[in-house]
């Protein structure tokens, strides 16, 4: 009966249904194989909503929903433009930096690929770009927040990670601290590489003008206080994680409804409905990832993993490399999220046994899926970029693979030099 069981749940998984049913499914006959009552997914359901931590989730989720439906997009691009276009190649720098900070506004690399693509691509082509690189840096740089305070992907590591109790102890701030490095260092070497390639002044710059900074700095007033208010009151203690989370979605509403008015009251419910519905499958593929979890760890699953590597993998700079090439393969077919509760469970006990610390495998596992959103072949930022603008995937392809090479070097040094993601916080 249980092989039966197994059959039926690899072709349900072949036919494409959807993820937490396999998984909901795969506990239920783990837990019956083991003589365990049913019960213990429910419990397990109750445990993980019931979380003070996740409130910052559908929080943070609105904030980004109410974002990207506003113009936030329009004035953050001519801000950075005024601030940064008199820099060689400064659009290019504009774009990083841009895509940066709305993909961890808003959590979502694809969001970011549609709101900005429209106002990017047609002004790095007018500033002198190819049509090409222009496209790949949109591509690749839609994912580059995601180790940006308030990354929804972050804190969800977080969450799992302090469920799962392995390694040394830390926080969410500890998360949100160390993903400040390793991020400045991938936006330093695609700047470097930008301007290699570049070279020789072939692309004009603009011109540094206090009325355009002045005149973006008072388009963009009710949003500037935003990053301060979830930094400064996250890293001074005046706010808990959950309690920014509150304060940021407050403020975004009053800021987007009231005093731009950009989004109007009756549109707040649809909005709504459309993060809570987000975070409600993540809510739901978590928990009964977290009660399959369980059934491995009482199957002693992960100590038969660590058993296997130690056979193959005798150290630590071993394991890393084995898991950057596993990472990159799972980004590449799975979302973040559906990635994250599934491998971190099981790779966290495994990468504590070598001496991992947890903060620092959380920056290699979430660079990693960055990089696979647009890893080839069925990385999705490559399939929304390709219908965004309206381009043959193959193209897509040759304008990416430039800049996936870039951040793979980044990539090594993040995960071969810990002191980069733990220096701020030891």
């Amino acid at each position: 009966m249980i092989v039966l069981g197994v059959a039926l749940l690899v072709l349900l998984a072949i036919a494409g249904t959807p993820l937490f049913a396999v998984l909901l499914g795969a506990a239920m006959l783990g837990f019956y194989s083991a003589d365990i009552d049913l019960a213990i997914i429910a419990i397990e359901l109750y445990r993980i909503v019931d979380t003070p931590l996740l409130v910052a989730l559908p929080l943070f989720t609105f904030s980004g929903y109410l974002l990207s439906a506003a113009k936030t997009s329009e004035r953050l691009v001519d801000l950075v433009q005024s601030m940064f276009g008199w820099l060689p190649s400064g659009l290019a720098i504009v774009g990083f930096v841009t895509c940066a900070v709305f993909t961890a506004l808003t959590g979502a690399s694809g969001v970011t690929i549609v709101a900005l693509g429209a106002l990017l691509l047609p002004a790095l082509k007018q500033a002198g770009f190819s049509e090409r690189y222009s496209m790949g840096l949109i591509t690749s740089s839609g994912s580059l927040g995601l180790l940006l305070v308030p990354s929804v992907p972050l804190i969800l590591y977080g969450i799992i990670a302090q469920q799962i109790g392995v390694g040394e102890p830390f926080t969410i701030v500890d998360l949100f601290i160390a993903g400040v490095l390793p991020l400045l260092l991938m936006l330093g070497l695609l700047t470097a590489w930008t301007l290699w390639v570049h070279r020789g002044g072939v692309i004009p710059r603009t011109r540094f003008t206090w009325p355009k900074v002045r005149k973006s700095l008072i388009a963009a007033r009710w949003e500037l206080p935003l990053p301060f208010i979830v930094l400064g009151g996250v890293f001074t203690g005046v706010f808990a994680v959950s309690e920014a989370a509150a304060v940021t979605a407050l403020y975004v509403l009053i800021a987007e409804v009231v005093l731009y008015r950009e989004i109007k009251i009756s549109q707040v419910p649809k909005i709504m409905v459309s993060s809570m519905t987000m975070v409600g499958g993540i809510l739901l593929i978590l928990g009964i990832a977290l009660a399959f979890t369980n059934f491995l760890v009482d199957a002693e699953v992960p100590q038969y993993l660590f058993e296997l590597m130690q056979r193959y993998i005798s150290s630590p700079l071993g394991f890393l490399l084995f898991l950057n090439i596993l990472l990159l393969f799972l980004g590449a077919i799975l979302d973040i999220f559906s990635a994250i509760v599934i491998m971190v469970p099981l790779l966290l006990p495994v990468a504590a046994s070598y001496g991992i610390h947890p903060v620092h495998l959380g920056i290699v596992f979430l660079a990693n899926m960055q990089i696979g959103y647009f890893t080839p072949p069925v990385g999705m930022n490559l399939f929304i970029a390709s219908y965004r603008f309206d381009k043959p995937l193959l193209e897509l392809y040759r304008a990416a693979w430039p800049f996936m090479v870039v951040l793979l070097v980044a990539l090594g040094v993040i995960t071969y030099v810990p002191a980069l993601s733990l220096w701020l916080i030891q």
